[in-house]
């Protein structure tokens, strides 16, 4: 029994001793060691995220077109956020006190413990005044990044813009990596080329004491990491050229886009009315953006891509040649009468003798007729169904000249326009329901048929090379490749043969020396224009205007569609701006000064 009992004070011994080691060794790290109080108020780490430099955007001829600006985010760390007097930061930051709490809610929402921006795009002011009075919100600290600026206030469409990314597209796979608050291209080269221009972001890790004031990196910056900064990416775009092209847009409304035959570059690219691309970034994005949006010009509608629903009128006849000529219903020596009974003809003419007059003249009842004869070549006994054989095999050939479809253009939203099919009339009309009479239309460029700005562009460079085109793109370098990605480089042919073209640029040549394109002559420089004017009906209202060009007709250097709208007829003021841009690019200066003004007088517009 004494020897249970004596172990029992043993035992009671050890754990009375253990306690007064452990007491006493509290008390020496409370009171006697300083060296643990500073550890823990040293011991939080805070994670700064170093946003990559964007990469930049060039002209052709390596002007600035986008450029890198610093901004600075208020961030905030809810966990360290301690005793926030809330009304004083309203007043910090000019903020109702609803938007303040909602702001606290998001970040809350997001993490307790990470980071996310509480109020961004601060100015440099803006930053110099609040950083000033950070010491006294625990929890906030203040994150530098670079926010997209404009040196020049030009192709607003094509650059596109930079937002904050959506919750929806951090919920998408295809944005693994990003974070709240990032910001990724929304349109526009900046959404096309996201991937090459955001870059990768790099960490770093710093110590902080409670008061959040900065201590040192974490072990020496072992695990920080080294933003790299995005790609630079220099476009196709001759800025003075779309400069000037804006010039003459400015006050109507339509479409100009130029290419470089030989190489598929876009050189001007304008949307009317355009905007100055700087209104998309500070803090007033939002107002700016529905302001444009609700605007009644449909500002923010990419037309050169996306207006694809109006018919392309007598430019069109240029493309009803090209297939009649390889299918052999035409040879360029052809004529038909100018028969008014079949269709009218706008023109007062003589009967055109061979293509390249039908073309200068513009005659309705010639294409009429050689249209007639391509889709009724009695492949059957069946009128019904040699319509419909006829319009397939039409079709594919045209589609083969970059109509009906997306070009590829490195652009987002790109439509692909209208053109006719058998399928189509059947689903209108019923199979067997429908034949010539019906669609006669198609043969002036009218009727079930919509073809974008672009596409005429393209097709122009198409009857410049005499028969292919390299799809239209807006980046000619990725970083220092000195190329464009590889589907911008690749050759794409019609099922024109090549001796086809050149009956059908006669007729264009004569279209612009002496016919309805007289406003683009170009022969007192030495240059010899081929082009087409057109009339595209609008039932909504005044007629489009049309032009579309080449120049020179050997050796072409640009490829030109102007699409003016609610302007009438297209030698009135599409053909001007076309010969004023094309003599722009190509002598770098403009010598006709009376027809520049006619352009600015807007006058075309009152002509009816």
């Amino acid at each position: 029994m004494n020897y249970l009992e004596n172990r029992k004070y043993v035992i009671q011994g050890i754990f009375l001793l253990i306690g007064a080691l452990f007491a006493l060794r509290l008390f020496y790290i409370q009171v006697v060691d300083s060296s643990y109080k500073q550890a823990a108020e040293t011991n939080a780490i805070k994670t700064v995220i170093q946003y990559p430099f964007r990469g930049l955007i060039y002209d052709r001829n390596g002007k600035l077109l986008v450029q890198n600006t610093p901004v600075y985010d208020l961030m905030l760390i809810p966990k360290e956020a301690k005793n926030v007097d809330t009304l004083r930061l309203c007043r910090l930051l000019n903020l109702p006190l609803e938007d303040v709490r909602e702001r606290f809610r998001k970040a809350r929402a997001f993490s307790y413990v990470q980071p996310s921006a509480f109020y961004q795009k601060l100015s440099t002011q803006e930053f110099a005044h609040i950083q000033d009075n950070l010491i006294d919100f625990p929890g906030f600290f203040i994150n530098a990044r670079t926010a997209r600026g404009y040196p020049q206030a030009s192709l607003a469409h094509a650059l596109g813009y930079i937002a904050e990314i959506s919750p929806k597209q951090l919920d998408d796979p295809a944005y693994t990596g990003y974070r709240p608050g990032d910001y990724i291209g929304k349109s526009g080269i900046e959404l096309e080329y996201e991937k090459y221009l955001m870059g990768s972001r790099g960490v770093k890790y710093k110590m902080v004491n409670v008061r959040g004031i900065e201590k040192g990196s974490f072990k020496d910056g072992a695990y920080d990491t080294l933003s790299v900064a995005g790609q630079n990416l220099t476009s196709s775009i001759d800025l003075d050229l779309q400069e000037y092209g804006e010039f003459l847009m400015n006050g109507a409304k339509g479409s100009v886009v130029a290419i470089e035959p030989a190489t598929g570059e876009i050189l001007a690219y304008i949307s009317a009315p355009f905007y100055d691309p700087s209104l998309f970034t500070g803090k007033d994005y939002g107002k700016n953006y529905m302001a444009l949006l609700t605007d009644s010009n449909k500002t923010l509608f990419n037309r050169p891509i996306m207006a694809s629903s109006n018919p392309p009128g007598s430019i069109f006849k240029l493309a009803q040649a090209l297939v009649a000529l390889q299918d052999g219903i035409i040879t360029p020596e052809t004529g038909f009468p100018c028969n008014q009974s079949l269709i009218k003809c706008a023109h007062g003419h003589p009967a055109p003798s061979n293509l390249a007059l039908a073309i200068k003249y513009s005659c309705n009842p010639y294409f009429y007729q050689a249209f007639r004869a391509e889709v009724n070549q009695g492949r059957s006994r069946n009128t019904y169904k040699d319509t419909s054989l006829g319009l397939a095999h039409w079709r594919e050939q045209i589609l083969s000249m970059g109509f009906g479809k997306k070009l590829g253009v490195d652009l987002p939203n790109e439509k692909k326009g209208i053109i006719a099919s058998p399928g189509m009339y059947d689903d209108m009309y019923g199979k067997n329901r429908w034949k010539f009479s019906t669609i006669y239309s198609l043969s002036i460029g009218q009727g079930e048929l919509g073809v974008t700005p672009l596409q005429m562009a393209n097709f122009m460079a198409i009857m410049a090379n005499r028969g292919y085109y390299i799809t239209p793109h807006m980046i000619k370098s990725i970083g220092n490749s000195g190329h464009p990605l590889p589907q911008y480089e690749e050759q794409h042919h019609t099922t024109i043969d090549k001796k086809y073209y050149e009956p059908v640029i006669q007729g264009m040549a004569d279209v612009v020396a002496s016919g309805t394109g007289r406003n683009a002559n170009l022969e007192k420089l030495g240059i010899t224009v081929c082009g087409k004017t057109g009339t595209a009906e609008n039932p909504q209202g005044k007629d489009h205007a049309v032009f579309v060009a080449f120049a020179p007709r050997e050796n072409p250097k640009i490829a030109i569609a102007v699409y003016v709208e609610n302007a009438g007829f297209g030698a009135q003021s599409a053909a001007p701006i076309a010969g004023l841009m094309i003599e722009k690019y190509l002598t770098d200066s403009v010598s006709r000064k009376p027809m520049e003004k006619w352009v600015l007088s807007r006058k075309y517009l009152e002509v009816e």
